[in-house]
């Protein structure tokens, strides 16, 4: 089962919410999706015109309520090329809020989104194979897609594919990969990431021990309300070796 929202998704509606006025978006992701290809954070390659009103007169018709009128209007725009509109029509078939024509139509519609460059569809075609919903398990696939995302600054992506390394899901463990991985998220604000290389640089697992820098990413997760996070900072700033001589 696809996640119904993420931390991306979550953030981009914010942005957009302060950008165009207040609109808001409740179930898909399509103002997070718009939110990225108009920030260039995905391929440069545009959608056309006449596919991008398609796609918006469907998100309008979804906050409406009029789920037939948007999944025929996402239709069009997907068979166009427009990646936002494949994805959403991919999400609204996964979520039964439409008929599928076809029974791997959804399968498909985010493959394509996936393949267009879309960090989103990426991620959650990762989480497909990651999670064996509807495919075969294919870890190797899950950790590709992962990594395309994640190249692109999804966060979500990037942990997904730091944690695969961490503990050798998949994949011979390979802790400085994962240090990469996790430091990225960590810069991008993810808590749990910040959590994560704060112990890895505390125990010197995948990177240098660096009790400094453990310090540092230990209150970045803190100011964000980790109260373990909090407590390890301040073990680490009461250590001997900080004591005033």
């Amino acid at each position: 089962m696809l996640p119904q929202r993420s931390r991306d998704e979550l953030a981009g509606e914010a942005a957009l919410q302060r950008a165009n006025g207040g609109f808001t978006m409740r179930h898909l992701a399509c103002r997070t999706l718009l939110a990225a290809g108009l920030l260039g954070t995905a391929p440069a390659q545009a959608d056309s015109t006449p596919a991008a009103a398609l796609a918006q007169s469907a998100v309008t018709a979804y906050e409406a309520g009029h789920l037939d009128e948007a999944a025929r209007l996402f239709d069009r725009a997907a068979r166009a090329g427009n990646r936002l509109a494949q994805f959403n029509l991919a999400m609204m078939l996964f979520r039964k809020e439409t008929v599928a024509p076809e029974p791997d139509a959804a399968w498909r519609w985010l493959r394509r989104a996936a393949g267009a460059g879309l960090a989103q569809a990426q991620y959650n075609f990762a989480l497909l194979y990651d999670r064996g919903s509807g495919v075969r398990t294919s870890l190797p696939t899950a950790a590709e897609w992962y990594r395309r995302a994640a190249e692109q600054g999804h966060t979500e992506a990037q942990v997904s594919l730091a944690t695969m390394y961490y503990v050798g899901h998949g994949m011979p463990r390979d802790a400085a990969a994962a240090a990469r991985w996790y430091l990225a998220a960590a810069r991008a604000g993810h808590a749990g990431a910040q959590y994560i290389v704060a112990s890895m640089y505390e125990t010197g697992d995948g990177v240098s021990a660096d009790l400094r820098q453990a310090e540092h990413w230990y209150a970045q997760a803190a100011l964000q309300g980790d109260i373990a996070a909090q407590a390890k900072y301040e073990a680490l700033q009461a250590r001997p070796g900080d004591a005033a001589p």
